[in-house]
């Protein structure tokens, strides 16, 4: 097997600045007007530049005020005067093009933070180890792989490669890109690895549906006598939740304690374990935890109010969030979901149009698609299934196989042929193999005596040699 080093070395140039020739066609293809975006800035911008006699570093407060921005019309204005005021020119030190590439990537504008990082280049700046990190967590935002392989490229040239920050943000990019042969590749080279390309290889297993091999990995980490960190057992917590093994989830609080030692768990940790226990089923043990907690944030109250919904605490869930906004504690989207779960589950149809109208006349939050799924599901429980059409035909983005999944579940449960033939129309064009949409609309025809129907349906799947898998049950162990 190739190494990293070797491959990249093999297709680099001898010259940093020919092996740099990716970028012009790179700043073409980034989404930006014929102009470049410093006039464009320039043109937009109130700034005036501070008198060079008025004592203040500019260093400094350049610094200060891009750590502070709060949003892109204000950092597109410090830009400006950076640009404007030749800034740049005189402090040219990475430090200040990594705190305005950080400060777009923050902001979730990558597209920018990369120009800038292009004009970086082109001033003749190299990059060192923070400004990779930072411009491989941009190409994450933008899933922009093949670019983070040229810049893996450029630091292996540049002996960046085996920097701890850089190598775990490329572990990182890989495996969000379900590139796992690569990350494990990368990972497995160097020999002197530090905790955080364990985090990120464990990270990036846990987030991508692969909860068992990040759990092995944690288990490989404390053989190996690394000591975790927060990170790793926020990580370790959400990867055991998903499982929903109680007796690892027990053994993982376990660990949490000892990686803290006499330190106070922080709210992210205490979250992370209150996610856990819930999706474990464990309310009981949420609860408590969440009872315990100084100070609580959105995510505390959100994960409190999903966990019961999903496992049909209905009650419980809306108390809890009658008590959030008690408290002063903004909702956001998830939140909501949470609350609209709950309604369904609860078959509260009114309950679940004044929370869904809430979310948008209270708290200006839009719906989105997992709303609208919410919404349609517990409507079609109802046997309001014109209302649920309805919600459907008004919504401003396409809806998915799930949404009409629900819908068409309802109409075998209230036997509406019509219906169900609309709706398994839409599910035929999204999903053309799915052979369930053919199961149930012939239970629906069956039940109404359309046996002809039927022999239709039951044609089309030997015709398209669809056959219905069978279920299945997953068990665990923690041994």
């Amino acid at each position: 097997m190739i190494s990293f080093p070797s491959f990249f070395c093999r297709v680099s140039s001898t010259q940093l600045p020919r092996f740099l020739y990716f970028f012009h066609r790179l700043s073409h293809s980034i989404a930006l007007s014929s102009t470049t975006i410093d006039t464009q800035l320039i043109s937009q911008s109130p700034i005036q530049s501070s008198s060079p006699n008025s004592g203040v570093d500019p260093a400094k407060s350049v610094a200060t005020q891009l750590s502070n921005c709060a949003n892109i019309v204000e950092l597109n204005q410090i830009y400006c005067q950076i640009i404007r005021s030749h800034f740049l020119k005189f402090y040219p030190a990475q430090f200040h093009w990594n705190n305005i590439i950080r400060s777009y990537v923050r902001l979730e504008f990558p597209q920018k933070g990369l120009y800038v990082f292009i004009t970086m280049l082109r001033y003749g700046v190299l990059p060192d180890s923070y400004t990779i990190p930072i411009v491989l967590k941009a190409l994450c935002q933008m899933y922009a792989t093949e670019i983070g392989r040229q810049i893996h490229a450029m630091a292996i040239r540049l002996n960046l490669g085996s920097d701890e920050f850089c190598e775990s943000g490329f572990i990182s990019l890989y495996t969000k890109a379900g590139e796992f042969e690569n990350a494990h590749r990368l990972f497995e080279e160097n020999p002197n690895r530090k905790l955080g390309s364990w985090n990120a290889i464990i990270g990036g297993l846990s987030q991508n549906g692969r909860a068992k091999e990040a759990i092995s990995m944690f288990v490989e980490l404390k053989r190996r006598g690394f000591k975790p960190d927060d990170v790793t057992m926020v990580t370790i917590t959400s990867a055991c939740g998903s499982l929903g093994d109680l007796s690892l989830a027990l053994q993982v609080h376990k660990c949490v304690f000892q990686a803290k030692s006499f330190k106070k768990l922080d709210i992210l940790m205490l979250n992370s374990l209150i996610d856990m226990y819930g999706k474990c089923g464990r309310m009981d043990l949420a609860h408590r935890i969440f009872s315990k907690m100084d100070e609580r944030n959105v995510s505390s109250w959100t994960s409190m109010i999903v966990s019961n919904a999903i496992h049909g605490h209905v009650r419980n869930a809306l108390d809890y969030f009658s008590w959030m906004r008690k408290e002063g504690t903004r909702p956001n989207f998830v939140t909501f979901i949470g609350v609209l779960t709950a309604c369904v589950h609860g078959g509260m149809v009114k309950e679940g149009k004044y929370y869904f109208h809430m979310m948008q006349n209270v708290y200006g939050i839009m719906p989105r698609l997992q709303h609208y799924g919410c919404m349609v599901d517990m409507l079609g429980r109802a046997g309001l299934l014109k209302e649920a059409k309805e919600m459907i035909m008004k919504m401003p983005m396409k809806a998915n196989s799930i949404i009409y999944g629900c819908l068409l579940g309802a109409c075998e449960k209230y036997g509406d042929v019509k219906m169900g033939k609309w709706v398994a129309e839409h599910l035929q064009e999204l999903e053309p193999w799915n052979d369930g949409v053919y199961v149930v609309l012939s239970n629906i025809f069956a039940d109404n005596g359309l046996w002809e129907e039927v022999e239709s349906v039951r044609e089309i799947m030997k015709e398209r040699r669809l056959a219905k898998l069978p279920g299945y049950s997953l068990s665990t162990t923690s041994d």
